[in-house]
């Protein structure tokens, strides 16, 4: 699913609210979950998941094409944790 088409869901649903004003909403939403991350606090969506920045440690890592090593800085990721509502609904059994 794309941005565009849930900002189009979301205009289907509230169709008192003009489009930009959904996607002003939708951008401040993830600029606020963005910022979170950033200052290294997890983001908790009760029963959607947990968002939480990892870190990968440096290292040397090895070019298969060329065998010759590379040095790869600390870098982050984002790890996300499915919450129990969302698996219990994408696993109904």
């Amino acid at each position: 699913m794309l941005k565009s088409d849930i900002l189009l869901a979301l205009k289907k649903k509230y169709s008192s609210l003009n489009l930009d004003d959904i996607e002003l909403i939708t951008n401040l939403f993830f600029k606020k979950i963005i910022h979170s991350l950033h200052s290294g606090n997890n983001v908790e969506l009760r029963g959607f998941g947990t968002l939480r920045k990892k870190i990968n440690k440096e290292k040397y890592v090895r070019n298969p094409k060329t065998n010759e090593k590379i040095y790869k800085p600390q870098n982050y990721k984002i790890h996300f944790k499915i919450g129990r509502i969302l698996h219990q609904r994408i696993n109904p059994n």
